[in-house]
């Protein structure tokens, strides 16, 4: 039986009942669009908040905690173990005096001391290149982590040999496995660093920007960088916490006992890591390794540059910066007959790794930041060496750092970044990057005016070391200016590590493809490494009576490297939210998802 068509009236009614409303109409009445992607005008009038995050990535930034209470614990001593005398009557480096006496080893003197701790700063940093490779192509991060952890557990053995009382009385031979154990740690913390910062943040569910309503009403857009961001800052605290423990703790230890038990201790709290991990097997979400995705990244980059180079260099630069170097070889402008074999990959992975690669630039200035962080690890604690101590070693000014570190990052996260938002203003990652090279560089401009008023009140003026123009040595007395003077170039250095390292973790995680994220990570570590060879450069300056020119120098690179970061990035800073959102890419390589998945069962009845 056939129904009769509907009267006027009730169609009329049928439209009053299904309204057609627009977003703010929505909120009105109580209907939720949680989860959509906001509009353009939402990205510009809704404020940003970040994502819960999940309880799982605290064991992670745990594991860090220990890792790094080991590394900074043992470094810490590295300068005085090197440079410094033994003691007289001192068979395992303590000093006991603190007021008077020195604790030290080697003898060495100051720029052999630069020189070696410039060298193991290069190589924990050069070391993540490798360390990515392997876990972005075979192991996958987290099997690269516990591999690495065992090996840098070896090299900390290796150390502890190095201070025994019986080792250090052939300094010949406290040198020789001095140096294997520092090899051991580079290699260790090279599987170790550029794995575990994108698989802490590989725990987020969120990848993309959101729109949610809050209990209070408020409609908000969650930012998955929001999120990051906290929990990198979160992240680095717990770094710091480890720092602050290692370094304070063994600069102690140092003074009163000797130098094999600030090697000892923090060894102890490594061995806390890999047990952490194995809890964290089934529980933590594992990436499998794609293969040689580097290399087909690399191939891509190499095609993008085909024809695009002459000799006349303002050609090849019109060709390299028309606009069309990636999007030439993205797969759909290929047909089926000339498309390379290794071309297994759709169009959004190519957006990616053009992003990954604008990271990589962004990194590119980053050593001339990172040389002046590198002064706090050797020039600033021979620098105190100098001044009064009053009761305290002269290497315990270095906790400041982190100390400093562990005030200011809850209260930029919790009061404010949040009265920021508040007011709609989100500072993006590279103007924050960019603010970091100027706040180094005044920390520098610090130390410079430290040096220069010691000088000028040592009796032993422009050789404040006791080591005069001819070679001979001079019993120096302290300065007459408290070491708790270098204070403000400790705090300052600490807010740019906020702005620039922290920074820099977040943005090589969200600018990375997702199959090359450990790769992008070791490239921003490895910018540590190439500033360590330029402190190779600056050795020269290491010491008396040219210090005042080393901080002056190091302070005007800095301001260098900040300025032209800005003047060649900020076109990106414009483009933030939208290579944020771009589409995930997929790349083929199934055999090894596969075998992955394989070695996963294996694990499982294992």
């Amino acid at each position: 039986m056939s129904s009769a068509p509907p009267t006027a009236a009730e169609t009329k009614k049928e439209v009053t009942l299904a309204p057609v409303v627009s977003a703010p109409d929505e909120e009105k009445l109580g209907i939720s669009d949680d989860g959509r992607d906001p509009t353009e005008e939402e990205l510009h009038t809704l404020r940003r908040v970040p994502d819960k995050i999940p309880w799982n990535i605290y064991t992670i930034a745990f594991i860090e905690l220990c890792e790094r209470f080991s590394y900074y614990g043992t470094t810490a001593v590295f300068t005085n173990f090197i440079q410094q005398k033994l003691p007289e009557y001192s068979s395992t480096g303590a000093s006991y005096d603190i007021e008077n006496g020195q604790a030290g080893a080697l003898g060495l003197g100051q720029r052999t001391s630069t020189a070696l701790t410039t060298f193991n700063s290069f190589w924990q940093y050069t070391m993540p290149l490798f360390g990515a490779w392997v876990a972005d192509s075979y192991l996958g991060r987290y099997r690269t982590i516990g591999a690495a952890l065992m090996i840098d557990i070896l090299g900390h053995i290796i150390l502890i040999i190095s201070g025994l009382p019986s080792v250090i009385k052939n300094p010949n031979g406290s040198l020789g496995a001095f140096s294997i154990g520092i090899i051991l740690m580079g290699i260790g913390t090279g599987g170790f660093k550029p794995n575990v910062n994108p698989l802490i943040v590989e725990q987020l569910d969120l990848e993309r920007m959101v729109v949610r309503t809050l209990p209070s009403g408020e409609r908000v857009v969650v930012d998955p960088a929001a999120t990051a961001s906290r929990v990198y800052h979160y992240f680095y605290l717990f770094i710091n916490i480890g720092a602050l423990a290692g370094q304070l703790a063994m600069v102690y230890c140092e003074h009163y006992v000797g130098f094999w038990l600030s090697y000892t201790l923090p060894t102890i709290l490594l061995c806390f890591c890999p047990l952490v991990m194995l809890w964290g097997r089934r529980r933590y979400k594992r990436v499998p390794p794609q293969g040689s995705v580097l290399g087909r990244a690399t191939k891509l980059f190499l095609l993008a540059n085909k024809g695009r180079w002459s000799i006349n260099p303002v050609k090849t630069y019109k060709q390299l910066h028309d606009g069309t170097f990636w999007d030439s070889v993205k797969p759909s402008k290929f047909d089926a007959a000339s498309r390379p074999k290794w071309m297994d990959f759709n169009d959004a992975w190519v957006d990616e790794v053009r992003r990954g690669f604008n990271a990589c630039a962004v990194f590119m200035w980053y050593p001339l930041f990172w040389l002046c962080y590198n002064q706090i690890n050797n020039n600033l604690i021979s620098q105190a060496a100098t001044m009064k101590v009053g009761g305290v070693p002269n290497d315990v000014l270095t906790n400041l750092n982190p100390f400093a570190l562990i005030i200011m990052i809850p209260l930029l996260d919790l009061v404010v970044y949040p009265a920021l938002r508040k007011v709609r203003l989100n500072p993006t990652p590279l103007k924050r990057i960019a603010i970091g090279y100027f706040v180094a560089a005044s920390a520098m401009i610090w130390a410079c005016v430290i040096q220069y008023y010691i000088y000028k009140n040592s009796e032993c003026g422009n050789y404040a070391n006791g080591v005069m123009a001819d070679g001979t040595e001079r019993d120096c007395a302290r300065v007459d200016i408290s070491m708790w003077a270098q204070s403000g170039s400790y705090i300052l250095i600490a807010f740019s590590e906020i702005m620039a390292s922290i920074t820099s973790l977040e943005y090589a995680h969200s600018k990375a493809p997702a199959n090359m994220r450990s790769m992008v990570q070791s490239v921003a570590l490895f910018m540590n490494a190439i500033s360590s060879a330029i402190g190779f450069a600056l050795v020269s300056l290491a010491d008396d009576p040219l210090l005042v020119w080393n901080y002056a120098v190091v302070a005007i690179l800095a301001v260098i490297g900040g300025t032209m970061f800005w003047l060649q990035m900020r076109h990106l800073d414009g483009q933030e939210d939208h290579l944020n959102m771009l589409p995930k890419g997929e790349v083929g390589e199934v055999v090894a998802a596969a075998k992955f998945a394989e070695d996963e069962k294996a694990d499982a009845k294992a």
